[in-house]
């Protein structure tokens, strides 16, 4: 996975918490079919603790030692290469017996320990950019994570429970000669939006993930659900795992285009 390929559109998808291994199979076993079909990786991504989530009530997930087992499971069922979240530098290690990839959450994206445990590891590390930041301050995180890193847009606060996409600001993220991946999903978060927890419109994820194809990111990143209104984390801001199969063809077929015009 370190030597993991960039140099065509890959896929990060899953669902934004492990519910149940059993869902977690469902989902994963759709994606290596897609990635088969298609031609395409696809990394399965998926939190076995969330612990950023809004409410104290909010549910996190199965917790480390499951939610790790769950995530090897998956890997060894599926061959998929896997994607969690780690929420403090204590975790690195553990996490990365099991992960191909370290996820830094957005929030915090500039805990220079984080990183650096994360870095140590030798695995591939995904920033996501804060919703705070501006694109050129990620030059910061980029050098505390090293030469082994993704960088992740994933939209700005604007206002209160309000994201936006600055799509210019690809363009100062791919100077950092990292590769550069959009977050479909969380781009479209309304965050804290709902009673005690975070809301979201899914229709406009799709149109924002063409955009930034043609912006010429390297990846796309989805959360995706069997079925999002009664998903435990992320519900609003999901695609449907039905959606996800029946669009990833056209995504690709937009990406094959753009890079046919972008060498000519």
């Amino acid at each position: 996975m370190n030597h993991f390929s960039t140099d065509k559109l890959f896929i990060i998808a899953g669902p934004c918490v492990i519910e149940s291994l059993d869902v977690s199979l469902h989902i994963a076993e759709a994606c290596v079919a897609l990635a088969h079909r298609h031609e395409i990786a696809i990394i399965f991504k998926a939190s076995y603790d969330k612990a950023n989530r809004t409410s104290i009530n909010s549910y996190r997930g199965p917790g480390t030692q499951e939610g790790l087992r769950i995530l090897e499971a998956v890997k060894k069922e599926t061959g998929l290469p896997v994607l969690t979240d780690i929420h403090e530098s204590t975790q690195a290690a553990e996490a990365a017996e099991i992960a191909d990839v370290l996820q830094i959450p957005a929030l915090l994206c500039r805990q220079t320990d984080l990183l650096v445990a994360a870095a140590a590891t030798g695995k591939t590390v995904n920033i996501k950019k804060g919703q705070y930041l501006s694109p050129a301050e990620m030059a910061h995180p980029v050098k505390k994570a090293g030469n082994n890193c993704w960088i992740t847009e994933r939209g700005t606060f604007f206002g209160y429970n309000r994201l936006v996409v600055d799509f210019t600001g690809i363009e100062k993220l791919k100077s950092f000669g990292k590769p550069v991946i959009f977050d479909a999903t969380h781009s479209v978060q309304q965050p804290g939006g709902g009673d005690g927890c975070s809301s979201g419109n899914r229709e406009l994820a799709l149109p924002l993930a063409r955009a930034a194809l043609a912006m010429g990111v390297n990846g796309l990143f989805f959360e995706i659900h069997p079925d999002p209104d009664h998903a435990l984390c992320d519900g609003p801001n999901s695609l449907r795992l039905s959606e996800f199969e029946l669009e990833l063809p056209r995504l690709i077929a937009l990406y094959n285009f753009l890079s046919d015009i972008s060498s000519r």
